[in-house]
């Protein structure tokens, strides 16, 4: 089984926007020492806690910094952009770096409500366009002219970037079904529902110019430490964030689990959290290993995204580091 990475590019407690940057990018090199096997980066826009805003320009500086790991966004949120230039900027990638450029896309406002209107010059995106924009993205990557302007997306090759839709429903599986795309599904910002999706996914998949049969994945918050009682410790900062968020009170960094340990909790609170705990994979190695197996299975894919957000930054890679050596990752690595 494949085990890939989601990096968000969070602030955690006392460092900056530009530290968290640099972490994201000390990840990416250990991840791709390690044997995982793709590592994407997010789009969020006006936050004071996730520091990745233009994943295309942070995967490019990625993708010069490793060596063979796969590189790719998690994702553009396309209603906001031209399908054209997109597939522009993902063309110049491919043919900068061949055959390890991966384009996740989604279709959220990546912020709150005006990050829409700021994005669009005042109006809101016609979301409604798109099923149609993917297809027009996926012709362009393929050299194709799907508007019949006489125009194609440069530089052109013989090779391109896959086009994986992210969702977290039903209704995005059977749009990529439709469109003949990759599937990633998830877990991580819902819980419920995923296998469902994944199976509608697979069921309708038609082939395209892109791919001849269904690929699909899942990403899942995982916090992994030496033992099992170290792990729900550091898990409980996590916890407290999604609280937070949920709250729309997350205002400025990740919190630390000294801080989680420190927060009086409502009685509602605490089952918020419990609830949030099916989008959450906690414990040792072992334990671990045993539920993303489990879920690989409920999902019926072989390739399983990790999203670890532990604070401090040396917890999270060693959540990561403790992840290959269960996995042996490292057999990977040519």
């Amino acid at each position: 089984m494949k085990l890939s990475v989601l990096d968000q590019s969070p602030i955690l407690s006392g460092m900056s926007p530009q530290q968290a940057l640099q972490q994201t990018t000390e990840l990416a090199k250990l991840t791709d020492e390690l044997g995982y096997h793709r590592f994407w980066v997010a789009e969020h826009h006006s936050t004071q806690t996730l520091a990745g805003s233009a994943p295309e320009i942070l995967a490019t500086h990625l993708l010069g910094q490793t060596k063979r790991i796969r590189v790719g966004t998690g994702g553009i949120l396309l209603p906001h952009y031209s399908s054209y230039k997109i597939a522009e900027t993902f063309r110049l990638l491919e043919t900068l770096y061949p055959q390890r450029v991966d384009l996740g896309i989604g279709r959220a406002p990546g912020g709150k409500p005006n990050v829409n209107l700021a994005l669009n010059r005042g109006r809101l995106p016609n979301i409604e366009n798109y099923p149609s924009q993917v297809r027009e993205l996926i012709s362009y990557l393929h050299g194709e002219d799907p508007e019949g302007m006489g125009i194609h997306a440069s530089p052109s090759g013989h090779t391109a970037p896959p086009v994986w839709m992210l969702g977290s429903s039903g209704t995005s599986a059977r749009v990529a079904a439709e469109i003949g795309a990759s599937y990633s599904f998830a877990h991580f910002i819902n819980g419920y529902g995923g296998a469902k999706a994944m199976k509608r996914y697979t069921d309708y998949f038609q082939p395209s110019v892109q791919q001849s049969k269904p690929a699909g994945n899942v990403s899942v918050f995982v916090i992994c430490a030496a033992t099992d009682s170290e792990a729900e410790y550091l898990a409980a900062s996590l916890d407290l964030a999604l609280l937070k968020i949920e709250q729309g009170d997350l205002r400025s960094h990740f919190p630390t689990p000294e801080e989680a340990f420190h927060y009086s909790y409502t009685m509602f609170e605490e089952e918020q959290i419990a609830e949030n705990r099916s989008r959450i994979i906690v414990g040792s190695p072992e334990r671990v290993k045993e539920e993303i197996e489990d879920l690989a299975r409920y999902y019926d894919v072989n390739e399983v995204i990790i999203n670890s957000i532990v604070s401090p930054f040396e917890n999270r890679l060693q959540s990561y580091q403790l992840l290959a050596e269960a996995f042996q990752l490292t057999e990977n690595v040519k």
